[in-house]
């Protein structure tokens, strides 16, 4: 048997000899000499003298899982958000010294070209971050894994800031091309639309089969990226799919004069790889997110079929050999594709293929908003997918069946069963879809999975009582402490030894450095570090100038009314007015940072988006204020900024609606790097608490079953409003125009939600939350006592690797050997 992969750093090259290969790459793969060299030319030269040893490990990785079998997981994301490549690679790998070293003596500085390249714009956040994440551990942990997505031309979109608004420009992240990735032009399937359904019948009249005739085709096109597990373990592959038309041009419409008209199939074409999630407001965008889906879905089932065929002969023997992992509902529609290539394409009858689909598939929930569940009218699905409709309603009709013949449930929950949602628009309801077709359904963290089994899944979960199963998120410590944060891996290094740098759970060993004075300033001296770098980024970038001695109070997330910026900045709003009625007292210099995208079409987020950067115009302006409080909204929030601000926080806010937020990554990476939590019991949240202890985390408002019984008794947040004068006061400030005197009626929708529903328990939570900000001040005022919580932090952060928990994966759903 062939030996496993070596488990130590992939490549050693002295400093010399890498220069000297950078030249040489400069040469003859950028085709310039150094005198005419730009710094992307520099960058391209670098990542391809370390491409070439990833190659060697990644080709050594594909040939070890055919020689010895093994068994594949097949991770489909619609959003993979891997950000900036090359200091993952180069550290992974073990050369980014060597190569900052040998850069320095071609007279360039690694982290200037470093920060030039793009981050690949491939999600939009904690979804596509996790499954990048997760990536890497598969590859750290030697599991034999591909990722498949899609290669958007401009994916999510760069944000930019004009008159506080949000405004949406394409991401050109392809605009110096991609070092990292190869196109497999060979590696290339059609994918169909539309068209009719044949049945072919016997001389004797019975069914054969199906033949589904497409009166659309567009080709996907691979594209493969390696990923690099740690020391280069192993390497594994992120395949990403390009759309491109069968025929790029109508000839004769060109020759007759239509130059345009000649390039609609094309555009048509490439319209499916151009942008992540586009808007679906309108049904011209819910179409092309169906077609997306489908797009990668099939060209993903077509790929993974199409190898395990060519190496095993049996079609059936797809369980035992692959696991295909849906990361959330996105993909969802792989379950009728694959039940599709079964009967149709390779003759199995539906209880085989219903079975072997079964087996092959699991499934991660990600959310608990019905809204986020996706679903898609029957009549848009017919048109595009009619094959697959049909399959999903002979599914449907089994598991409807299966569960009336039970003689437990009543006519409602059946309704709710369904994978067609009936009553007004009929639509498919891709959640349920997933769950019925897979053999497994987490959750990401416990909270949330407990809450699935009552809630959107509660009659699925009695139906099939063993499938739910939960596996708490995790993220990378290479690239959330390792590379984002070299000075506290370094005292922690000098502290307790490498250990930790293998594995991420040996940094309990820090826990008694937390009463070690001597330890807790050099903590805090390279905290101050990490903040005089983002001070220094928002200097240069907004012009605003913030204090690094302050407290450092940072919520960058997606913006989305659960997530509750509102709550934050309403509370900002309330201190300021604390602040100028009452200058006498002893308030702690504070900087709150806000960071996040808005989708397009959600008008309220983008109006929390404006109202932030009114509030910070008024603020950061106020003399009385004496910069006691700043508030900043630094824009473009992706991996790369979030890798200057998490080191950076003293305060992470994780404030979400108790009971909404499934888990949440931003959470362990601030706390990972030495933030202390002020949060809600909801998501990996209650985990936190648990591993780092009551006394070092603030925690405040409604538990979910207390938002539950709100919702479901009569909340009235009106009179919460009018209980709270801090509340109140703020509220009046907001809805009358002190923030945009230019448009007092700015706000007025907005602050009339929480008066007339408070959906989201801004209202209630505010006086608790507003009491615990007060209780951090407290704690910051004790620099040491704030300092020993926040090592303990650090310390007990290590459960929360994404290494933990793609081994839980591995082991109780994936079933692959380790």
């Amino acid at each position: 048997m062939t030996p496993k992969l070596s488990r130590t750093i992939l490549a050693t090259s002295d400093p010399e000899t890498l220069a000297a290969e950078i030249l040489r790459a400069l040469k003859y793969r950028v085709g310039k000499d150094t005198t005419v060299a730009t710094p992307y030319d520099w960058l391209t030269a670098s990542i391809n003298v370390v491409r070439d040893r990833v190659i060697d490990q990644w080709i050594r990785s594909t040939k070890e899982a055919y020689d010895e079998k093994e068994k594949r997981v097949y991770y489909l994301s619609l959003e993979f958000l891997i950000g900036r490549l090359m200091r993952d690679a180069f550290s992974n790998i073990g050369l980014w010294d060597d190569m900052r070293v040998a850069l320095k003596s071609l007279g360039v500085e690694i982290d200037v070209v470093a920060g030039l390249e793009p981050d690949a714009a491939l999600g939009n956040g904690g979804l596509g971050r996790l499954a990048a994440c997760f990536m890497e551990s598969m590859a750290t942990v030697d599991i034999p894994a591909h990722g498949y997505g899609i290669r958007y031309q401009n994916g999510m979109f760069r944000q930019e800031i004009s008159d506080g608004w949000q405004v949406e420009l394409p991401e050109n992240w392809l605009d110096h091309g991609n070092p990292w990735e190869f196109e497999r032009r060979e590696r290339s399937f059609e994918v169909g639309y539309g068209g009719h359904v044949e049945s072919v019948t016997s001389k004797d009249g019975r069914l054969e089969k199906h033949v589904w005739k497409p009166v659309e085709r567009v080709l996907a096109v691979a594209y493969d990226t390696p990923v690099v597990g740690w020391r280069g373990t192993r390497v594994n592959t992120l395949r990403l799919w390009s759309s491109m038309a069968i025929d790029p041009i109508l000839l004769d419409a060109f020759n007759a004069g239509d130059h345009i008209g000649a390039l609609r199939e094309s555009n048509k074409a490439e319209a499916l790889s151009r942008v992540l999630y586009p808007a679906d407001s309108t049904a011209a965008g819910q179409e092309l997110r169906l077609r997306q889906e489908y797009f990668f879905s099939t060209a993903s089932l077509q790929d993974i079929t199409q190898r395990h065929l060519s190496q095993f002969g049996d079609l059936l023997s797809l369980p035992d050999q692959a696991a295909i992992h849906l990361n959330d509902t996105h993909p969802a529609v792989a379950v009728a594709e694959l039940m599709r290539l079964f009967m149709d394409e390779h003759g199995v009858d539906f209880d085989q293929a219903w079975d072997a689909t079964k087996r092959t598939f699991a499934y991660t929930n990600h959310t608990l908003l019905p809204e986020a569940l996706e679903s898609w009218p029957v009549a848009l699905f017919d048109r595009l997918l009619p094959r697959h409709l049909q399959i999903i309603y002979a599914i449907n009709a089994q598991v409807l069946l299966e569960a009336r013949s039970s003689g437990h449930f009543s006519d409602e929950q059946i309704s709710r069963i369904s994978l067609i949602q009936e009553g007004g628009e009929r639509r498919v309801r891709m959640g349920n879809l997933a769950f019925v077709g897979s053999h497994s359904i987490n959750g990401v963290s416990a909270l949330h999975t407990e809450l699935m089994k009552e809630t959107v899944f509660a009659d699925l979960h009695q139906l099939y009582p063993d499938r739910i199963n939960n596996k708490t998120n995790g993220i990378t410590p290479r690239r959330w402490l390792i590379q984002s944060n070299p000075g506290l891996t370094g005292i922690v290094r000098d502290a307790i030894g490498d250990k930790f740098l293998d594995d991420v759970e040996e940094l309990t060993a820090l826990d008694k450095f937390a009463g070690d004075a001597a330890f807790r300033e050099q903590f805090a001296a390279v905290k101050r570090a990490n903040k005089e770098r983002l001070a220094n980024y928002v200097s240069g970038r907004l012009g605003v100038k913030v204090d690094p001695s302050a407290l450092f109070d940072i919520q960058i997330k997606r913006i989305h009314e659960y997530k509750r910026q509102l709550l934050n900045i309403i509370e900002a709003v309330a201190l300021y007015d604390q602040i100028r009625s009452h200058p006498e007292r002893d308030w702690m210099p504070r900087v709150k940072f806000f960071g996040g995208k808005a989708a397009p079409s959600y008008h309220n987020a983008k109006l929390i988006i404006k109202l932030a950067n009114d509030v910070a115009k008024v603020i950061n302006r106020d003399p009385s204020v004496r910069g006691l409080l700043k508030m900043v909204f630094v824009p473009n929030y992706n991996v790369s900024l979030a890798e200057i601000m998490m080191p950076a926080a003293d305060l992470s806010e994780q404030i979400s609606t108790a009971g909404m937020e499934a888990s949440g990554t931003g959470n362990m990476k601030f706390g990972l790097n030495g933030a202390l939590t002020i949060g809600t019991l909801d998501g990996a949240n209650v985990e936190m608490k648990e591993h780092v202890g009551d006394e070092n985390i603030f925690i405040f408002g409604l538990t979910a079953n207390q938002v539950a019984e709100r919702r479901a008794n009569g909340y009235n947040p009106r009179a919460v409003i009018d209980a709270s004068p801090d509340l109140s006061q703020a509220l009046s400030m907001i809805s009358t125009g002190v923030f945009s005197p230019d448009d007092p009626n700015r706000y007025r929708d907005l602050l009339g939600g929480l008066y007339e529903g408070d959906w989201f328990m801004v209202a209630a939570d505010f006086d608790a939350y507003a009491a615990t900000q007060r209780e951090v001040d407290k704690v910051w005022s004790d620099s040491p006592d704030w300092y020993a919580r926040a090592v303990r932090n650090v310390a007990r952060m290590g459960w929360f690797s994404s290494d933990r928990t793609i081994r839980q994966y591995a082991k109780e759903i994936w079933n692959v050997a380790q």
